[in-house]
């Protein structure tokens, strides 16, 4: 695992892989979460309207994604990295991306029981302002909005 990590946007055939790294990484990240939707579901939401549609990047390491950002403007939507890519610097090279992408500032959700998440992104800047009870999104699991201005 000592390939270069190439950062570039997805294109369709990366939406395997994608949708891989996405699953894999929530169920390692996220073991007390219950998804909102199966696996056969986010596959085909990854390849129908993330890849296409969206401001994907991947990471990608000796022909293989192991990592995936997708921006929307200001927003940091999904940050999410293969387990056994994490703490190799992917993620601190995505969020400078996305800072480079949104130079006015971020704002992204988190859990509340992803403490990992939460300390990554306080180390980069990132501040929490806003603590729901989940009841605004899919998986009604309580989250943080965090947000980064330079």
């Amino acid at each position: 695992m000592s390939a270069e990590v190439v950062l570039r946007r997805a294109t369709g055939p990366d939406a395997a892989g994608v949708a891989d790294v996405w699953l894999r990484s929530y169920a390692a990240a996220l073991p007390t979460v219950v998804r909102a939707r199966p696996d056969d579901e986010v596959r085909a939401y990854i390849r129908d309207v993330v890849v296409p549609a969206r401001e994907t990047w991947v990471a990608e390491a000796g022909g293989r994604v192991v990592g995936m950002m997708v921006l929307a403007q200001d927003l940091l939507s999904q940050l999410y990295l293969a387990p056994e890519w994490r703490g190799r610097g992917i993620g601190d090279r995505f969020v400078a991306l996305a800072k480079e992408r949104s130079p006015r500032g971020l704002t992204l959700w988190t859990f509340q029981v992803n403490k990992p998440a939460h300390r990554f992104y306080e180390r980069h800047g990132f501040v929490a302002v806003e603590h729901t009870d989940g009841s605004g999104n899919e998986e009604r699991e309580p989250d943080v909005r965090y947000v980064w201005r330079p």
